[in-house]
């Protein structure tokens, strides 16, 4: 991997506890880490639905480095851009640690 690949700043965003005013717990979403990644587009799929509305499926591969994103999992999610990836599955390419291989859906807004 060359370091000029990871031209993408990205945002990981997951669940997050807070006490809320009557003392429950509740869950938000908090950015845990900002990092570089390279996203590259993999497959785009076009599918009509009732009333002739249009769903858009998207996915990509988001490859960061090992160390930034070993503790990334799938319940979470990442932003660029304003759009938002929900993370799939997430590959450590011949066990190497060196590069992780996040394939995520884009999430029609």
């Amino acid at each position: 991997m060359k370091i000029g690949d990871l031209r993408h700043r990205i945002e990981v965003f997951g669940r997050g506890k807070i006490e809320n005013e009557l003392g429950e717990v509740d869950y938000i979403d908090i950015n845990i880490k900002t990092i570089w990644a390279a996203i590259i587009p993999q497959t785009a799929k076009l599918q009509t639905q009732q009333a002739d509305t249009i769903l858009s499926n998207t996915t990509h591969k988001i490859i960061v480095r090992y160390e930034s994103g070993k503790d990334i999992t799938q319940d979470m999610y990442i932003m660029f851009r304003k759009k938002r990836f929900d993370i799939k599955y997430i590959l450590n390419p011949h066990f190497k640690n060196e590069q992780l291989e996040i394939f995520a859906e884009e999430v029609a807004e």
